[in-house]
């Protein structure tokens, strides 16, 4: 499912052939999906075509809706479906290593997500460095949201955190915030340069984020 190195340090990945794969060996239409995960059909299309890459929200969409670990959708062992119970107590001494370069890559408009330790399945939680491709608010389109908790650690640059509750928060290298990733949100570039953030993402223990459909609507701007 791996393309090719991409210059940000990762290895580009296409989660859209293994939903593909996913969709067809279970006898499921686009429609069937999208009632699972609560993303539109036309939106399913493009991932599955390559013509839309994948924000983490809408991964845990499909991750959660499908019943699938997220790393099996970047071609991980498999799209394997979740265990009822995931034996996470029993998981004792795991350990997965990324060497720099290796990360899976998903490349958005807004950003450059590498994905770290994308090997392991039924992690707590997924580290993320997002690499900002925006400058401006007006440019970022609808705010990323998704079930759980989100800690963020400015790596590189300095960042404008928007969220559709609080007023603009500007986060300079070695900065960090914690907060509910159910509210929208959206990382800014705000400096010249390369601007970096690691993303710590819990998920949610109540289920699939699929309840929540995906909306056409744009979101406040606060």
């Amino acid at each position: 499912m791996r393309a090719r190195k991409s210059a940000s340090g990762g290895t580009t990945t296409n989660p859209g052939a293994v939903l593909r794969a996913y969709r067809r060996q279970h006898g499921w239409t686009l429609v069937e999906v999208s009632k699972r995960t609560g993303l539109q059909v036309s939106t399913l299309s493009k991932v599955e075509n390559g013509k839309m890459s994948l924000s983490y929200d809408k991964l845990v969409r499909i991750s959660q809706g499908l019943k699938i670990d997220i790393s099996a959708l970047f071609g991980t062992g498999g799209a394997q479906p979740e265990q009822e119970t995931r034996p996470r107590m029993a998981l004792n001494g795991r350990r997965s290593i990324t060497p720099a370069g290796t990360s899976n890559l998903i490349q958005t408009p807004n950003y450059v997500h590498l994905y770290a330790a994308a090997d392991l399945l039924n992690k707590r939680f997924m580290p993320i460095i997002a690499e900002l491709q925006i400058r401006k608010i007006e440019d970022f389109g609808e705010f990323i949201r998704h079930p759980g908790e989100e800690y963020a650690y400015v790596v590189e640059g300095e960042v404008d955190l928007y969220t559709t509750l609080y007023a603009p928060l500007r986060l300079k290298t070695g900065d960090s915030i914690y907060f509910d990733s159910g509210m929208g949100h959206a990382y800014i570039a705000a400096a010249p340069g390369r601007c970096r953030v690691l993303s710590i993402c819990t998920e949610s223990e109540d289920g699939p984020p699929g309840a929540a459909p995906e909306s056409p609507a744009r979101p406040r701007r606060r």
